[in-house]
């Protein structure tokens, strides 16, 4: 089977699946996101019936298949048709609700199979793996459950469905439905049937409470409503943190080798997903972010102050280090696999304006149940006088680069952004002492970016100091505040950076040769953040017309990966990739007409 990007995600922000077109669970790591894949088929191909690392429904002289979400929800109904009439309807979700005063997010799937038409024969195939795919658990059953035993979990499966059918395989005509619960190693409070239906209505309804609460423009509200349940999804509930994605080692290109682990928290990232998520007015993800990255720089101390890393962990921990598994081949045998990201170890300046950026919303939203204080302020400071010192020092950048440092202009306009929200924090708090401290900061280092990464003969700024090469995040001037929307310098960079970055509809991050050679996909947001800067500059109708075909590239579900084919528009890189919702959210509500003018 040649895999694609064609997948639907399930999840309740404690775990994720990966569900392909025909129903097969193809990717889960439990009992978190960044644990052992228990299904990793994604990685791992397999032929019909054979291997392990996968859950299965598979339906006898399969003709057709569809594949939908409940309206406003993350729970996905697959469809599978057979050549004789008969279908059956595969429902799959992660439970999530409030229960007991509190929210209820188990490491668990549920999938509920029942025959829609027909007398469907299927076959439940149901072969988790562990050891990053390198092994099988062992199996024990009894009278309504199996158990799966590794090294280090247990997992068990409580089903009304034969044991004798999932356990050895055979092939039955399915009459009415078929429950499946897969979790830990617990006995079910309850039958497998009832607790089903019961976890499938409380979790709809909860979904449907949290989309009746975003406030959304009148345009594209499927696609943004879509893009917002993606992002909670990509949040972690017991932590706070917010990871890219929820897959490691989708190339970026097809034997690219541009294969990463992406299944942590990047800062820079975070900081963005909180942004767009406040725009929909789901602030409750960014209180709870707030905790784990305060967390975080109270522990990042070191000889010269607060050092932040670029990503974390999402239990908040340092260690990342970056290793290839042999156990899995790759997607579509496109391997390396790495678990873990040399990211990690990089030097990235931007991790401290993107920290504070994302903080600057607890001090002006007055919707928050903890606004921020003088203590959170304190905190800030000192990754404000991280900021102050590192603006003008070579890092990796935040395309991290591997093999050379230069001092990045986005590096050095993030660590500007970080003094000048202090110095509105500050004012805002009554701290004009403060105020004064950090506008003077603001200032000087926004004269040094203007001196230093302003290219007279570009009539553009560049990617680094002193540098002639440009990059995407030049388009972010603008939405930064760094620059003005009238200021013809904002203009002037939006026309080189199209000129000499723009294949077809697409942006790419930057032309010239990395590490890995030279990028042959376009990193979708930097489309995105080309769209938000044509409307910034009033230029809207163009901007408009690049969003549709930007929205047409989204898999049947709704969702994006990290990159795209610029030709064929076929999705590459990890999966879904929080940026490129960002990046859809941001830009459709930049450019909606407002409610008061639609009708």
């Amino acid at each position: 089977m040649n895999r694609t990007l064609e997948l639907a995600l399930v999840g309740n922000a404690g775990i994720s699946a990966l569900i392909d077109a025909q129903g097969e669970i193809v990717w889960a790591c439990l009992p978190r996101v960044d644990g052992d894949p228990v299904f990793c088929s994604l990685l791992k191909p397999h032929g019909p019936g054979g291997g392990h690392g996968y859950f299965g429904i598979e339906l006898a002289d399969l003709q057709r298949t569809e594949q939908e979400y409940l309206l406003n929800t993350a729970i996905v109904v697959t469809r599978l048709h057979d050549s004789h009439g008969s279908t059956v309807e595969i429902t799959d979700f992660a439970p999530r609700f409030r229960q007991f005063g509190r929210m209820f997010v188990p490491a668990m799937l549920v999938r509920r199979v029942r025959a829609v038409a027909g007398s469907p024969r299927i076959t439940v195939r149901l072969k988790p793996a562990c050891d990053h795919g390198r092994a099988r658990p062992s199996v024990t059953f009894g009278s309504h459950h199996v158990r799966y035993a590794a090294a280090d979990t247990a997992l068990r499966l409580t089903t009304d469905c034969s044991i004798t059918a999932v356990v050895e395989e055979v092939p039955f005509m399915l009459s009415g439905e078929c429950n499946f619960v897969l979790g830990p190693d617990e006995t079910l409070q309850g039958g497998v049937a009832e607790v089903a239906e019961r976890f499938e209505m409380e979790t709809a309804a909860w979904w449907r409470e949290w989309v009746r609460g975003l406030s959304i423009p009148f345009e594209w509200q499927a696609a943004i409503i879509r893009a917002a349940i993606t992002l909670k999804l990509s949040t972690v509930e017991d932590t706070g943190a917010v990871i890219a994605a929820v897959t490691t080692s989708i190339p970026e290109a097809p034997g690219s080798e541009r294969n990463w682990d992406y299944r942590f928290c990047w800062l820079r990232d975070a900081y963005f997903t909180i942004n767009a998520l406040n725009r929909l007015n789901a602030t409750a993800t960014m209180e709870r972010y707030l905790g784990y990255i305060v967390n975080i720089a109270s522990q990042a101390g070191g000889s010269g102050g607060v050092q932040l890393q670029p990503c974390y962990r999402i239990n908040g921990r340092a260690d990342m280090e970056e290793h290839i598994v042999p156990g899995l081949p790759g997607y579509r045998n496109m391997g390396p696999v790495r678990i873990g990201n040399q990211a990690a170890s990089q030097v990235q300046n931007d991790v401290y304006g993107a920290a504070i950026l994302a903080a600057t919303h607890a001090f002006f939203d007055q919707r928050l149940q903890h606004p921020g204080g003088q203590a959170l302020f304190a905190q800030l400071e000192r990754l404000g006088e991280a900021a102050v010192r590192v603006w003008a020092l070579p890092d990796a950048g935040l395309w991290e680069l591997r093999g050379k440092r230069m001092v990045h202009t986005f590096s050095a306009v993030m660590c500007w952004a970080a003094c000048d929200r202090l110095a509105r924090i500050a004012q805002h708090i009554g701290a004009e002492d403060r105020a004064r401290h950090w506008r003077v900061h603001a200032s000087a280092i926004h004269k040094g970016v203007c001196e230093a990464a302003w290219s007279e003969q570009r009539n553009s700024f560049v990617a680094a100091f002193g540098g002639d090469a440009l990059d995407a995040s030049l388009l972010l001037l603008g939405e930064l505040g760094f620059l003005k929307a009238d200021d013809p310098r904002f203009a002037a960079t939006v026309e080189a950076v199209a000129r000499e970055l723009k294949r077809g509809d697409f942006v790419f991050r930057y032309s010239n040769a990395d590490d890995f050679g030279v990028p042959e996909h376009a990193f979708l947001v930097c489309s995105f953040w080309y769209i938000d800067a044509l409307s910034l500059l009033g230029r809207r109708d163009e901007a408009r017309a690049l969003f549709e075909t930007l929205l047409a590239c989204r898999n049947r579900l709704g969702l994006l990966a990290e990159h795209v084919h610029p030709v064929t528009r076929e999705l590459w890189g990890n999966f879904p990739q929080t940026y490129s919702m960002v990046g859809l959210i941001n830009s459709a509500t930049r450019l909606s007409i407002p409610w008061d003018a639609a009708f």
